[in-house]
């Protein structure tokens, strides 16, 4: 069995056909398609259910399908660690970023990372928590961003914690208040964040201790949207207080929720155990460095 066409098979589960799969691994797609029937052959197994131009997985193909995955980002540790080994200075970052806070946390340590390590190249990806945890599980960035806690499957690096905020337009009964307990938001609609973004669970298991499940009026993975929504009186919306103090609207206020629950703890998460390239240790470094400094500064 050949790295190659495990690496063909996954490309096509990854890119939904053989077409797409070609211009990944620079190939031709009757290359890829012959690759992945020499992996069916060898197995004497069918992997794939091809209908039309479209191609499932089997029960079989799962299985290698999530075996290949681990081979293959075993090989790029590997050979990550020998690039290391030979001291180039060169190499990447693959960053996995949630759109939440990114901009106020992170926009920074990219500019003190490029002056200190110009060889690096960083690949940045952009997606919710939960689906940055699957790219770090399955090897495809190194470091993701997310909330605490995290499963046993990871190592990690606390970044910063903040209370979260809920939006409220500014003529609601309650803006005028310094704090807002959590369970007087029980009867009003919430706009919260779309599927994948990990403050969501955060938010409806602090409402599920207090007793009620929340009316959702709308979903949206856009920060200034949800915020107009809260303006045009839609409902109310929740940030972590960073986030919330640097949308400033008109027509909205954001105050402090009071719940135990209710906090945003942000860190970068890495497979348990997996090697970590000096691309990535540098960057957990850097953000040490400098969190801990805005930590004293605040203090």
């Amino acid at each position: 069995m050949e790295l190659r066409t495990l690496r063909a098979f996954v490309e096509v589960v990854r890119r939904g056909g053989f077409s797409e799969a070609a211009k990944t691994v620079f190939t031709t797609q009757s290359a890829v398609s012959k690759a992945v029937r020499q992996l069916e052959d060898e197995l004497g197994l069918t992997l794939l259910d091809r209908i039309g131009h479209r191609s499932t997985l089997t029960a079989a193909g799962e299985i290698v399908y999530r075996r290949a995955l681990t081979m293959l980002a075993e090989r790029d540790d590997l050979l990550a660690e020998l690039e290391e080994f030979r001291g180039l200075k060169r190499g990447r970052l693959r960053l996995g970023l949630p759109p939440i806070g990114s901009d106020a946390l992170f926009a920074p340590l990219f500019a003190i990372y490029r002056s200190r390590y110009p060889g690096i190249e960083i690949q940045l990806v952009e997606h919710g928590s939960k689906r940055l945890e699957e790219l770090v599980r399955d090897g495809e960035v190194d470091l993701g961003g997310s909330l605490l806690p995290v499963s046993e499957a990871f190592d990690w690096q606390e970044v910063r914690l903040e209370p979260i905020h809920v939006l409220l337009p500014e003529d609601h009964p309650l803006a005028s208040e310094e704090a807002i307990p959590l369970e007087r938001l029980k009867d009003m609609a919430f706009i919260l964040f779309d599927a994948g973004f990990a403050l969501n669970p955060i938010i409806l298991e602090a409402c599920q201790s207090r007793g009620f499940e929340p009316q959702v009026a709308a979903r949206s993975s856009q920060i200034n949207f949800i915020v107009e929504l809260v303006a045009a009186g839609l409902g109310v919306g929740f940030l972590p207080r960073l986030i919330a103090r640097q949308r400033v609207h008109a027509g909205v206020v954001h105050r402090p929720v009071i719940d135990p629950g209710m906090n945003w703890h942000m860190a970068f998460v890495w497979r348990r155990g997996a090697y970590l390239p000096h691309a990535a240790r540098a960057w957990l470094e850097l953000a040490a460095e400098v969190f801990q400094k805005k930590g004293q500064a605040q203090s």
